[in-house]
């Protein structure tokens, strides 16, 4: 089976809220909400593949010294393994907005479960509320 590394962020605001992106139609698992983030290219680092998402799906920009690794998920899809780094980070340049059309919302920590999320995202909200 196919391994596949995804980088995510936990973007934690001066409010100590987490922003979760809505997944968008004709994406698979469309409607499911989770942390921003993406698919790590060849010869990228996770922290470089971050970056750059933040960039295109946010329009924010932030720095390697800014992501701080917390958790990370390992969860076997039907068709590929899904290895996928969370990172915290609180400080960016910009103002977030969805750049791509997605949806997105600033969650309390001990809100975060109420939002329908991929299989491999649910257990990384356990571990940030009680990080947060």
């Amino acid at each position: 089976m196919k391994t596949v590394l995804v980088s995510a962020v936990a973007l934690i605001d001066v409010d100590g809220r987490v922003l979760l992106a809505q997944r968008p139609e004709g994406k698979s698992m469309a409607g499911l909400w989770e942390f921003p983030g993406g698919k790590v290219e060849a010869g990228e680092t996770p922290e470089a593949a971050l970056i750059r998402e933040l960039q295109e799906e946010l329009g924010i920009n932030t720095w390697e010294s800014c992501l701080a690794p917390l958790t990370f998920a390992s969860h076997g899809y039907d068709d590929f393994h899904l290895l996928m780094p969370l990172f915290a980070c609180r400080k960016w340049e910009g103002f977030v907005h969805p750049a791509e059309g997605q949806k997105l919302a600033w969650v309390r920590p001990e809100k975060l479960s109420d939002f329908p999320m991929p299989p491999a995202d649910m257990p990384l909200v356990a571990m940030l509320r009680d990080w947060l």
